[in-house]
């Protein structure tokens, strides 16, 4: 545990307990979270979730922009529904992208768990793809992605972010039930 570790985590958890509250300030919040963890995740070798963190700064950018374009007259962020074509489509895109992203680290670099790194970084952009289209469906995704994110982080002995990911599924399990019953479909 270093201190780096903790101001992520910290930064972290306010982050995502504002998306699960649809609160604008998720996203500057969330944006210095990935700046943390892509110093952290570069010095443990988890080069994926280093590259996921840079890919997470852009699509904070364009949810941040989405979200500020889906708001209602009161002012709050709407969530949309997930349509099922476009949840495979999604989940297909995961797939593919662990994948490539799994045989480049592989092949290529000397990544701590370059599979398991590459699968729940594809499937971790999915996801926030999802949370910047406002689709409740997100908080799903993320538990699943979560829990086996605890089991890599115990493994690799960051275990206060095993214990942050911990958290962010009861996080994730709030969100989804907030952005349910907000749900427009």
């Amino acid at each position: 545990m270093t201190p780096l570790e903790i101001v992520a985590v910290v930064v972290s958890f306010a982050g995502i307990w504002l998306t699960a509250k649809r609160n604008m300030l998720c996203w500057p919040i969330n944006f210095i979270a990935c700046a943390l963890y892509f110093k952290l995740f570069l010095d443990v070798r988890l080069y994926a979730d280093m590259v996921l963190q840079a890919l997470f700064a852009i699509a904070i950018v364009y949810g941040w922009q989405a979200w500020a374009r889906g708001t209602n007259d009161s002012g709050d962020v709407v969530v949309e529904p997930l349509r099922s074509s476009r949840a495979v489509a999604g989940l297909g895109a995961g797939a593919v992208g662990a994948f490539v992203i799994g045989w480049f680290m592989s092949r290529y670099t000397d990544a701590a768990l370059p599979w398991a790194d590459a699968t729940l970084s594809s499937f971790s952009l999915v996801a926030q793809y999802w949370v910047a289209r406002r689709h409740a469906a997100n908080w799903l995704l993320w538990i699943a992605v979560d829990v086996l994110y605890v089991g890599m982080f115990a493994y690799k002995g960051l275990m206060l972010t095993a214990g942050l990911y911990a958290a962010m599924v009861v996080l994730a399990v709030i969100g989804y039930r907030r952005w349910q019953a907000r749900s427009t479909g």
